[in-house]
């Protein structure tokens, strides 16, 4: 058992450094089993869910080596379908693109349930809209989904009912060693949809149009190995450029893709914090010591990312008047606020928004981190809180957060991990 421990109320002030994106990572790690050779994956960020996904490629007889901190050797020569432990899939939500894997390679694909934050219903029915429409036969019993494709997988037009990010990064690695194009219209258009699709162009696939609303697929018979960069975590980015404003700093945030940054940088500005940008970093300070209310909803990409949204309601906490927060996407991604109250927050909820009464000072409490972007929302909302913050469950944290505790420590942050006594096992000593 793990906890953090903040002592709040100090500015950030330096340089803090941004890891791979989780999200990236997750899709090409799982998508090297399409591969079927070896691949060298750089800029890996450290974080449990990234974990998982080697440990699970491990267990289907794949091997992972570790060349360096950030760089990685995947060989799924050997894996073997359909044989990904239901124990380890259900704890991650990405789990699921191992059938779009599978299918692509094997003409079948069967891995359970996936798991991951519990923000509201997250329905897979367009994931397999999209594999039947590639002549898979889908079924989910018994806690697994299955598709198989008899007579192999055959190039369609697939036009998803809702934006799916899941769903499109599934049929594009499934759709990417099927015979003939397959055409994907409403399609997500979130970053780490290029980064995938770039990862497999790398490969030998020929895909064009990922980043806009249409992709189109030409499927190969082959796809090779290769060497390939996971691009900067914008979420880590954005988490710090409020970790600078919330406390009253200034942080160079470095290693960043600033355009993936516009739709956080504008709302930052428009409550009067500076965003300048420069090639690979970001430079973030307030201008004004009290920030303006703002409106703002959640939206796909590139509409401000609901991952940030929780950090965003710190911030608005601390804004002069009445902000309000409109969540687009997921139906429970209100349950940190809870956790601010507890600290003096004046937040009502009413179905998907957050009526936030900035400018009431934060004191500390004993918080959770009750999923992984709430996590990050209660360690800002620490860091500027009156007291000691302790935070419990942050193996959530861990889940997208690369050496979190050292960066922010790194930049000033009166922050440190602490190990608890196992329960049992101090029962047993008492």
């Amino acid at each position: 058992m793990e906890k953090l421990v903040i002592n709040g109320g100090k500015p950030l002030f330096g340089d803090i450094e941004v890891s791979g994106m989780k999200n990236a990572a997750l899709p090409v790690i799982l998508a090297s089993i399409l591969i079927d050779d070896k691949c060298i994956i750089e800029n890996v960020p450290n974080v449990s869910d990234v974990a998982l996904a080697f440990e699970i490629i491990q267990s289907m007889g794949g091997s992972v080596r570790k060349i360096n901190k950030t760089t990685v050797e995947i060989d799924t020569r050997n894996v073997t379908q359909g044989i990904a432990p239901y124990e380890l899939v259900r704890k991650m939500r990405g789990s699921y693109y191992i059938v779009g894997a599978e299918l692509g390679r094997f003409g079948r694909g069967k891995v359970g349930l996936p798991g991951g934050c519990d923000l509201g219903v997250r329905p897979i029915d367009q994931h397999i809209k999209g594999f039947e429409a590639l002549g898979a036969e889908v079924s989910i019993e018994g806690g697994y989904i299955e598709a198989i494709a008899n007579d192999g997988l055959k190039g369609s037009n697939i036009y998803f009912d809702a934006v799916t990010v899941g769903g499109t990064i599934n049929v594009m690695i499934a759709a990417a060693r099927a015979k003939g194009v397959t055409v994907i219209e409403n399609a997500a258009r979130e970053p780490h949809i290029v980064d995938l699709a770039n990862f497999l162009n790398t490969c030998g696939a020929k895909i064009s149009g990922a980043g806009t609303d249409t992709i189109k697929i030409t499927g190969v018979e082959k796809l090779r190995g290769c060497t390939y960069a996971i691009i900067p975590d914008m979420i880590e980015a954005g988490t710090f450029m409020i970790a600078a404003a919330v406390t009253g700093g200034k942080l160079n945030i470095r290693n960043v893709i600033p355009k993936h940054l516009e739709s956080i940088s504008a709302k930052m500005e428009e409550m009067g914090i500076a965003v300048e940008e420069y090639d690979d970093y970001v430079t973030v300070y307030r201008k004004k010591e009290k920030l303006s209310r703002i409106n703002l909803k959640t939206l796909p990409y590139p509409g401000f990312p609901t991952d940030m949204g929780p950090q965003m309601c710190v911030l608005m906490c601390q804004a002069h008047g009445v902000s309000l927060l409109n969540e687009g996407i997921f139906s429970n991604r209100f349950r940190y606020v809870d956790e601010l109250r507890r600290m003096g927050a004046c937040i009502k909820v009413d179905d998907r928004t957050a009526i936030i009464e900035g400018g009431q000072p934060l004191s500390a409490a004993n918080l959770r981190a009750v999923d992984l972007r709430a996590g990050a929302a209660v360690v800002l909302a620490g860091l500027i809180a009156t007291g000691r913050t302790e935070i419990e469950d942050i193996h959530h944290i861990e889940r997208g957060y690369d050496n979190l505790v050292e960066k922010l420590r790194g930049v000033g942050a009166n922050i440190k991990k602490v190990v608890l006594p196992d329960p049992a096992t101090y029962e047993k000593a008492l």
